[in-house]
């Protein structure tokens, strides 16, 4: 009997096998990517280029970027394609003539390639605009890699009980979650005593609180070790992003806030761990490339060849931990806060950071006002006895929309405040 990996989502653990026998690891694995020309996407697309002889690609899809997207769908050549902006159908239309791709646009489109039939969804569209489409892959039984935080800091209990009752297996592609996943198969669930995120405390993991308040665009844009886009760069800076990646481990792993800690982490050799009753602790490590987890997750349960660097611990020298700051970084205590408070908090918490982040892109805001307008939103809605159970996409995309309307009238006292 082959040996067997636990899967550890919801309460429910289910037994699969380790490794595939030799007739299921030649077969061909179809493959959708949501998302195909954002970061993940395009990581996502390098690693398939390196194994078209395991992969075929049933379906992608950008925001607005059909130039770039009929591109992949030609060297793929993709059967369906789909761009989110409405205005650019005729433009996507005209790169695909003389094709086989069947194309389409707007939400309905979106949501389309995700219910086609490939084994394999990469699931990175960013927002709440991702939830639909996630759904509509998970509904169908696919085995999903989750790259959207959205989908579970916005509908959690939700969207897992959905994917338990159709089946489907969710992957996860962030490099956290993903390191956790693969460290828990080496205990049973009652054994477990926590998990632990690490951070790489971005760009003023050492800077002054006054410094912080101040900090600049182009300076919340360099972080030290990876490469992303820009929102989740700026989250990274603040913080906020291991707040959705805290929130996002308890919905996955169905775990209390309790049971997750965050620790600072600079070299981001080391991705997460899990601590057993015996104190015994597994960790994963890796060098910062987001190809590495998005393999394990399009090779799972097996492992697919990957082109990321060799981790060369002995170059590295040294690896330094650190307690997370929770006074100069007042995001990751909000998601601890919001996690807790439950009831549609976490949706709260996510808009208005969306919201936050948007205004300080556009200049509006101050660096430091991003956390003091997701905690005003946050105060504002419980205040107004808004919180409530969230039992649909419908129910979580109301709260998303009316929390986010809610953050943008708190905007200009939270920036007068700041000035």
């Amino acid at each position: 009997m082959a040996s067997a990996a636990v899967l550890w989502f919801g309460e429910q653990m289910s037994a699969v096998p380790l490794r595939n026998n030799k007739a299921a690891a030649s077969a061909i694995r179809t493959v959708t990517v949501l998302g195909a020309t954002g970061s993940i996407g395009d990581s996502t697309m390098d690693l398939l280029r390196g194994a078209r002889d395991r992969f075929r690609v049933e379906a992608l899809t950008a925001n607005g970027n059909a130039q770039a997207l009929a591109k992949l769908a030609r060297e793929f050549n993709a059967r369906f394609a789909a761009v989110a902006d409405p205005s650019k159908l005729s433009e996507l239309k005209e790169a695909l003539a003389g094709t086989r791709i069947e194309c389409a646009a707007g939400e309905s489109a979106i949501i389309e390639a995700a219910a086609r039939p490939a084994d394999w969804v990469m699931a990175a569209v960013s927002g709440a605009a991702g939830l639909k489409p996630a759904l509509a892959a998970v509904d169908r039984g696919a085995s999903v890699a989750l790259a959207n935080k959205e989908c579970l800091v916005c509908a959690g209990d939700f969207f897992m009980q959905r994917a338990q009752t159709a089946g489907a297996r969710i992957l996860p592609a962030d490099s956290e979650h993903n390191a956790l996943f693969q460290a828990l198969s080496s205990g049973n669930r009652e054994e477990l005593v926590r998990v632990i995120i690490t951070a790489s405390g971005g760009p003023f993991r050492t800077w002054a609180p006054a410094d912080i308040e101040q900090a600049t665009l182009e300076q919340a844009l360099k972080h030290p070790n990876w490469s992303m886009g820009q929102k989740i760069t700026i989250d990274s800076a603040s913080m906020m992003n291991k707040g959705l990646e805290v929130i996002e481990a308890s919905y996955l792993f169905a775990l209390t806030p309790d049971q997750i800690d965050v620790l600072v982490h600079p070299q981001s050799i080391i991705h997460g761990m899990v601590e057993f009753s015996d104190r015994s602790v597994v960790a994963q490590l890796g060098t910062p490339d987001m190809r590495i987890p998005i393999a394990h997750c399009l090779g799972w349960p097996d492992r697919i060849v990957g082109p990321s660097a060799k981790l060369d611990l002995a170059k590295i020298g040294q690896l330094t931990f650190e307690a997370p700051d929770f006074e100069r970084f007042p995001g990751l205590r909000l998601a601890y806060e919001s996690l807790r408070t439950g009831r549609g908090a976490t949706t709260v918490y996510n808009a208005a950071n969306e919201v936050a982040v948007a205004a300080f892109i556009a200049g509006k805001i101050r660096f430091g006002a991003i956390a003091r307008l997701v905690e005003a939103t946050l105060n504002d809605w419980i205040r107004s006895g808004n919180l409530a159970p969230l039992t649909s996409a419908d129910d979580a995309i109301s709260v998303d929309h009316n929390a986010r309307n809610r953050a943008a009238s708190l905007l200009p006292q939270i920036a007068r405040k700041a000035s």
